[in-house]
């Protein structure tokens, strides 16, 4: 089982994404996301969140909100359960990333980026103040099952 964040960062109308490109064997090879990772032992998801923009852009985010939690079983061969979180307030300056490029991406186009076919999904929910779990089934890059619940009460 492999927990992990992913963030959108917010600023001026615009979204921060990764185009994933440098990375041997990146199992996101070529698309875009937001920035996030893998938990470190005892990490609570904010302190996971918080960290994982830090080390992949350089940006201190304050006051991650969470939006949803998506589980993705037998991923590539893991089962995935991802905390997804927004953020409007950070501090520090861009850096070089590892896995690929950063881009201030303007908030009309980020949905018509090569993206993972799920992200076209819960996107629109996290627009929307939509908090949400869901559970997307792929085969290869092609989701086969999809479950949601909502929870309008902690929007």
């Amino acid at each position: 089982m492999i927990l992990a964040t992913l963030c959108y960062i917010r600023h001026d109308g615009h979204t921060l994404m990764l185009h994933r490109t440098k990375r041997a064997n990146d199992i996101h090879a070529g698309k875009w996301n937001g920035l996030g990772g893998k938990f470190n032992p005892g990490e609570s998801p904010e302190e996971c969140v918080i960290r994982e923009v830090h080390e992949e852009s350089g940006l201190k985010i304050v006051g991650p909100k969470m939006r949803g939690l998506l589980m993705f079983p037998a991923f590539k061969g893991e089962d995935w359960y991802v905390f997804v979180f927004t953020a409007t307030e950070f501090s520090g300056e861009l850096k070089e990333n590892e896995e690929g490029y950063l881009k201030w991406i303007p908030d009309e186009e980020v949905e018509s980026l090569p993206l993972w076919p799920s992200d076209h999904v819960f996107l629109p929910w996290i627009r929307e103040g939509r908090f949400f779990s869901a559970k997307f089934t792929y085969q290869g890059e092609n989701i086969i099952g999809r479950e949601v619940a909502f929870y309008p009460f902690l929007s």
